[in-house]
């Protein structure tokens, strides 16, 4: 049996699945690979879409009844947050006036949304538009302000922006946990061995990746075609990490955190418990 796994094109994610997805790992599951923006896995995780997806830890809580958090896989991590970004001349002295901003996000469910919401305990102004259109927008005066992630936390100084606020340094200094970014799911309907053998293809994966890079690093690089390899290299370096091998405890506690925490600012109108596929 073959499954359906949706990840992004973004260097962490083809750096952990691109051995399992290119036949790499022996005796691994077979998977039929999907990549797209995360914005657009998140809608396509609404429609129970792939049996196998990354989505936001922002979109997570919405999607507990139709499938479960593996622990391997994910991006969780320290000093790897969203950053909110503005031109110098444009930004305004107090981090609470960004509310009344015009902010350009990568989508309405993503982690990077949620948390400043959380930050400026408001829903502010908003324009959705793809992560990697939103330094160009800001820079052209197109929004007031952005909220970055991936990549573009390397690249957006290039383009004469400053960092207003981190928000992956705001959660940690909040709740002493890593930052929950992007959650690895399993779709319901895949039994409890089928998803060990998954979990068990995911952490190998890794494995191969890190010990073949030169075997895996040209299929990084096929998805990575506007960045350079030292971009490349930094993602890869900071997002794939020991929480990427297993959430573990920290990483268990991080995402109850984030999800009781988003209930009792009313963005999620019911508490939710995240529900993990395995203890391991």
């Amino acid at each position: 049996m073959s499954y359906t796994l949706a990840y992004s094109p973004c260097p962490n994610d083809t750096y952990i699945f691109g051995a399992l997805t290119n036949g790499l790992i022996a005796d691994a599951p077979p998977v039929d690979a999907h990549l797209a923006d995360i914005d657009e896995l998140n809608a396509a995780a609404s429609r129970s879409q792939f049996e196998l997806t990354k989505v936001s830890y922002g979109a997570a809580p919405f999607l507990m009844d139709r499938y479960r958090i593996l622990p391997s896989g994910g991006a969780l991590g320290r000093s790897c947050g969203p950053l909110l970004v503005a031109r110098p001349a444009a930004a305004p002295s107090l981090f609470s006036e960004f509310a009344r901003k015009r902010i350009a996000i990568p989508g309405e469910r993503t982690t990077a949304f949620l948390l400043l919401q959380l930050a400026l305990g408001t829903r502010p102004k908003i324009v959705t538009m793809r992560f990697d259109r939103i330094i160009s927008a800001v820079a052209n005066g197109e929004v007031d302000a952005g909220l970055i992630i991936h990549e573009s936390r390397f690249t957006y100084r290039d383009a004469g922006l400053i960092s207003i606020a981190d928000l992956g340094e705001w959660w940690e200094n909040m709740t002493l946990l890593p930052i929950p970014l992007g959650a690895m799911l399993v779709r319901n309907d895949v039994g409890p061995g089928e998803t060990a053998a998954i979990e068990t293809a995911i952490r190998r994966s890794l494995d191969f990746a890190r010990s073949h890079e030169a075997e895996v690093m040209p299929y990084v690089r096929e998805h990575a075609v506007e960045m350079n390899d030292e971009v490349m290299r930094a993602h890869i370096d900071l997002y794939v990490n020991e929480f990427t091998v297993d959430l573990g405890e920290p990483g268990r506690e991080a995402v109850r955190a984030l999800f009781s925490r988003a209930h009792a600012a009313g963005i999620l109108h019911r508490e939710v418990e995240p529900r993990f596929a395995s203890a391991s």
